[in-house]
Order: structure tokens, then sequence, then C-alpha cells
């Protein structure tokens, strides 16, 4: 974390007074993580919410405790063991909700409550049924409500940008009047242009009364793909707050990418007049792939900011310009966001130095003995395949998430098939309780056979929702990413391997759901416990 982060965070300065930083307010593991295809574990939510801690994000959204137990332990785990960021909950403006927060943010370090109700029109009559003193009648208690459990409370309007902009100010003057500290506009369905956007903060800040003591947040959805351009135009007329997520995940098309939004204040500090972020921009491509490895979801070629060719210039009068002088086509350093100009290629022979140092330049430490897994597990990748690259170290790095660490073991995998015929499988499964375990299947291909017959074997009933591979890395030995997701009991599950054999890849990421279930099952409270409640 950087020294202006850390300064702030041990002197607890409140968040208001940040001078020319815009704050920046992550909310991967709440909006972004609910999104489909990005769901995490608890262990994953944790690595996740390490890494935007040592980003430098000022406020890191955790999740929406009342959702589920799952989602308000997840919370209280991140708010115990993350130090740095203000460890914030989402709730609705009701009693249960809002408490729910306090109980999951209460190890926290720093803790923020982030309360919502929507005020347009649309909302109002079809989903609250609400009147407009009612709307703010509920506001103000939940602000107050809040402010008994936490000092730091957030009021967000949701669906803002389609409000009546007298009422809106009616709103927010009356929830600052409560006492909250943070108040955000949000452009829930993406529907706002960069004018606009800067038109309504500025009128905003002339019309709510109290305006100049609290902070102004955006939060901006990309379904007409401007989520970065409203989020900066917010800021030109004044907000101090943006909220966002890495690579921009989030409900339907997205939210404001950080990265994105960083560097763009970065680079064009000009334009913004120094504002600027706490952001270790280093660690943006790093922290960029983890989620993407996290995830199993890939980021495309041309991202802006961490994509693989944001730094790469192929036609010949962009490489004759870049030899001549680099600045000719681009704006920025790869080493600025962390990206390095040249890939070490490892091999066989590559020592457990020569590990640890590439492993620090992608962004990852490790102590001695996780150094000393992912060492064995590179000697033996090593032996299978000529040549290690970036991409399969980072794989070993994340390692395997402990709830999807046992009982059930692959103990040997064989796969046919022929050219117009099904293809067969044969699995044994070796489980801690002493079990061995065989099955075989058919199917229409050897991936489709092994998760048939793994199925079988551990004899949980899901059905396979979302199926991808991708390679890791270049070249005829590149390791395969499997990834699969399930639907069990109305619960998003997935799993995911890293192997040279896509077959093997498969099988243990379905082997990967079995045992996540296995840990559901093993951690679930007694049936007299559930009936209680």
């Amino acid at each position: 974390m950087n020294s202006d982060h850390q300064a702030d965070s041990a002197t607890g300065n409140d968040t208001t007074t940040q001078g020319d930083r815009v704050l920046i307010f992550d909310t991967t593991l709440r909006d972004g993580e609910q999104a489909p295809g990005f769901s995490m574990s608890r262990t994953q939510k944790l690595r996740m919410a390490r890494a935007l801690a040592d980003l430098g994000v000022d406020i890191l959204e955790a999740g929406f405790p009342a959702a589920s137990e799952d989602d308000c332990a997840s919370v209280k785990a991140i708010a115990a063991a993350v130090r740095g960021p203000r460890i914030c909950g989402l709730a609705r403006c009701q009693a249960s909700d809002i408490e729910s927060v306090a109980r999951a943010i209460e190890p926290a370090q720093k803790g923020r409550i982030h309360i919502f109700l929507a005020t347009s029109p649309l909302h109002r009559e079809f989903k609250l049924q609400m009147s407009r003193q009612q709307v703010i009648d509920t506001a103000v208690a939940g602000v107050e409500r809040a402010l008994a459990c936490c000092d730091d409370v957030e009021f967000s309007a949701e669906d803002a940008l389609r409000t009546e902009p007298e009422f809106l100010a009616e709103v927010f003057s009356a929830v600052i009047a409560a006492g909250a500290g943070t108040v955000n506009v949000p452009d829930t369905v993406g529907y706002t242009t960069p004018i606009e956007i800067a038109e309504r903060f500025a009128w905003l800040y002339a019309n709510v009364r109290g305006a100049d003591s609290v902070v102004f947040s955006a939060h901006c959805h990309d379904d007409l793909g401007m989520a970065v351009a409203n989020s900066l135009a917010a800021i030109s007329a004044g907000a101090r707050q943006v909220e966002c997520t890495i690579n921009g995940i989030g409900e339907r098309a997205g939210n404001a990418a950080l990265e994105e939004l960083v560097m763009a204040l970065r680079v064009r500090s000009d334009h913004f007049g120094g504002l600027h972020s706490a952001i270790r921009t280093q660690r943006l491509h790093a922290t960029a792939r983890l989620l993407s490895q996290i995830t199993s979801q890939p980021i495309a070629r041309n991202k802006a900011v961490i994509g693989a060719n944001a730094f790469a210039h192929e036609s010949g009068i962009h490489q004759h310009g870049m030899l001549k002088h680099r600045g000719t086509y681009e704006i920025m350093r790869a080493e600025d966001v962390g990206v390095s100009r040249s890939e070490l290629v490892l091999g066989k022979h590559s020592g457990r130095h020569a590990l640890r140092e590439r492993l620090a330049a992608l962004g990852h430490e490790l102590d001695d003995a996780a150094l000393d897994d992912v060492f064995t597990r590179f000697k033996s990748l090593a032996d299978r395949k000529r040549e290690v690259f970036d991409a399969d170290i980072e794989a070993m790095a994340l390692g395997r998430d402990p709830e999807a660490v046992g009982p059930w073991h692959l103990s040997h995998l064989h796969a046919t098939s022929h050219v117009g015929a099904s293809a067969s499988a044969s699995v044994r499964l070796s489980h801690d309780d002493g079990r061995v375990v065989s099955e075989a299947a058919i199917g229409d291909g050897p991936v489709d056979a092994v998760l048939r017959a793994v199925t079988r074997a551990v004899g949980h009933d899901f059905s396979v929702d979302e199926f991808h591979i991708r390679a890791l890395s270049e070249g005829g030995d590149a390791q395969g990413q499997a990834a699969i997701r399930v639907i069990h009991e109305g619960r998003e599950l997935r799993g995911q391997s890293v192997s040279t054999d896509i077959v093997e890849a498969a099988a243990n990421a379905i082997l990967e759901i079995a045992n996540r279930i296995e840990h559901l099952h093993a951690d679930a409270p007694p049936a007299a416990t559930v009936f209680a409640r």
C-alpha cells in the first residue's frame, strides 16, 4: 500500500477531508460478484479483498450481509482480516438489514454502512409503492438507524439519474441533515450521458442543503458503454468518490472499470485539475489478472489499460514510431500499470530464486511455505512442458481454494474416443473416509464422458450449466484451464482446474464442485437451528 494511503489509514482521517483526492470505492465483491459468472467462494473473496487492500482502494464494499448467511460470513471474515480500506456492507433501509451489516463489519478497523432506497417515479410506483414523503421518511429513518450502529454512513438514491431533480435534492438534504457523510448518485441502469450527469451533479451541489459538508459519489453502470466517461464527468462536476470494480464487472453490462478511471485521472491530470487517487497503479495488472483467474473469466485482449494488446504494436508504421520514441503511440508506460516489458520464460533448469523473482515481478509475494508448494508444482510442470510462461506461474501462485480441496481425490482416469462414435471414460476416486469408488460413462466426447463418470461416482445430483476451456499460454504443450459452473439446490457453484491434459483438468474441475458441496453439507447448521430462526 502506498504511503498516502497508509497515512490516511494510520491517522483515521475522515473520508470527507481528502482535498484533491478522489476516493476509490471498490464494489468488486458486491456489485461485481453478484453478476452471473463472477461468483466467488468465501476464501476467494478474502484473497481478492487482500489484493484490493494492497492496491490501495479507500472503501471496500465486501458484500450484502442480509442476502445470505454465506455473504454475511464473507463480509465478517474480510472485516476481521483486511486492514487499510474502510470495510463497507450494503443494506436496504430496513432495521434487520442494517443490523446485519453492523454485525458483519464489527471486526473492521474502519467500517461503513451503505444504505440504499429507490427514488425514481418508476420505482416509487411499481416497486416501493410509496409516496414522496414516505420515501424521505424511510431514508431518514435508515440513516438514523445506521448511525446508531456505525459512525460512517453512506446513502444511495437508487435510480437517481431518472429521479426528478427537485425531489432528489429533497431526499439528499434530508439524509445529510440526519447525518449521512456520503451521498451516492447511481446511474443504476446505465441510461445517462456525460453531459447530463455533469449537469446533474453541478445542479445538486447548488441545490442540496449541506452539500459542502459531505462527499458526493458516482456509481455508473455500463449499459450504453459510458460508465467510465460518466464517472469522469461526475468527477469534473464535483464528485469526490467513484464506485467501480476491477475489470468493470457487475450487473448486466457491468460497472465503471477501476483501472480505466484511475489511469484516466493519472494520464489526464492536466484536464482534471490535479485530482488523483491513492491507488498503487503498478498493482493494477496483477489485481486484474487475479480476478480473471479466480472467476475463470478471461480479460479481452483489447481491454483498455490491462488487456494483452494494450501495449502491443503490430502495424509497421506504429512499430517504426515506437522504435524512435515510445511516446509516438503510447500515452502511458506499461510499467505504470504493472505490465513487464519482457516475459522471462522459465524451464526445468530454473531455480527457486528465479521463480521467486518472477513471481514478485508478476505481483505475487509468497511466504517460504507457499513458495515451496509452488516450486514443487513448477518443477513437475517443467518436466511435462518445455517452457513455463507467466500465465502458468500465475495459475500456480493462485493455488487451490481450501473449500474445494478434499474429501474427494482423483486417483485414476482413462478416456477414449473414436471418430464417429461415442467416447468413454472411467475414473477411480478416493475419499478421505477411506472409500474408493470407480465409475464409467459414455458421452458425446471425452470431456462429456469424464464429467458424467465423476458425477456418478460422487453421487451428487447436478447438471453442468456452463463449461469452457482456454489455453493459458502458447504452444502445443500449453496448459488448459477448465472452468465449470453448476446450479445445485439453487446455489451457483464453480470449479476450475489447470493441466496440460484438458480431460484431466475437466475431471478435477467437476471434482472441485463435488468437494464444495461436501463442505457445504458439513458446515450446514443443525436442522433444529434452521427451523428456529
